[in-house]
């Protein structure tokens, strides 16, 4: 069985490729996106830390980046539109169907790069509490 970090990950993949299709989710990427597949969401993983112990449970704070990317005269526009379709996704359940304690934003930026046929780029951090057993990854708490 997967980790309970890896099924929220899923979880969050699931909701957001709902949310804005036919704009892809893409998790982790490797490679910069080109400017044919954009506009795209990206998902990246910022860290995950423990918050507390307790009776041989842990509280975990897994912090997840969004990052729409778009580009042309409307890339303002679209970056803004998926983000809020991703952004109602996301908090739509907090406890991501039984997996999560609660989901909350941290904060959003803009960013814009002229270079590359006025490429936006509006990021976002999200921060979802879980719990686990202290021995088993698996479990939720």
């Amino acid at each position: 069985m997967n980790s309970v970090r890896e099924r929220v990950l899923r979880e969050v993949v699931a909701r957001l490729s709902s949310a804005i299709a036919p704009i892809p989710v893409l998790r982790m990427p490797a490679v910069p996106v080109t400017r044919e597949a954009s506009p795209a969401l990206l998902l990246f993983v910022d860290g995950d830390s423990i918050a507390a112990h307790a009776n041989h449970l842990v509280d975990r704070l897994l912090i997840v980046r969004l990052a729409v990317v778009a580009r042309g005269t409307d890339a303002f526009d679209v970056a803004d539109r998926a983000l809020v379709a991703a952004h109602a996704a996301f908090l739509a359940d907090p406890n991501l169907s039984g997996l999560a304690i609660a989901v909350r934003e941290i904060d959003c930026e803009w960013d814009v790069d002229d270079a590359d046929a006025g490429a936006v780029l509006l990021p976002a951090r999200y921060e979802v509490r879980y719990r686990t057993h202290a021995l088993d990854l698996t479990q939720t708490g």
